[in-house]
């Protein structure tokens, strides 16, 4: 479960954007970083810190530091709204529990498909070796 106390061991960093923009790229950091250390996080159970090590496995350094950033916004402030977004997304996704498969019965008319079928193949083989004399 992932609560908003989460966001008190997130890191943000602002850096300059690549790209175009002109005299903005040059002047205004744009680009946000997102730092989450999963291996220090206090409201993350250990189950839940193995899971994300799993399934966020290309996401996460040695350290157990997770990195999302982005730079596609002219505006600090929406690019921080994206990667929060993003955070938030991947870290319910990643959580999310299996649901259990219930077995269920074949219904009749697929046993009764399934036998029809096979008398088919097996009077196809019948036949086969059946010798013809002329």
């Amino acid at each position: 479960m992932i609560t908003n106390k989460i966001f008190n061991e997130v890191i943000f960093r602002a850096a300059r954007s690549g790209g175009k923009g002109g005299q903005n790229v040059n002047k205004v950091s744009t680009k946000v970083e997102l730092y989450f250390n999963v291996y220090d996080s206090i409201y993350l159970s250990y189950e839940d810190k193995i899971t994300l090590l799993n399934k966020l496995s290309n996401r996460i350094d040695k350290n157990g530091v997770l990195k999302i950033s982005n730079e596609t916004e002219r505006s600090q402030f929406k690019n921080k709204q994206i990667v929060i977004d993003r955070f938030r997304k991947m870290l319910t996704e990643a959580l999310k529990k299996p649901k259990k498969r219930l077995e269920t019965k074949p219904t009749v008319v697929s046993k009764e498909k399934r036998i029809a079928s096979k008398k088919i193949v097996s009077k196809k083989k019948a036949l086969r070796s059946e010798k013809i004399e002329i």
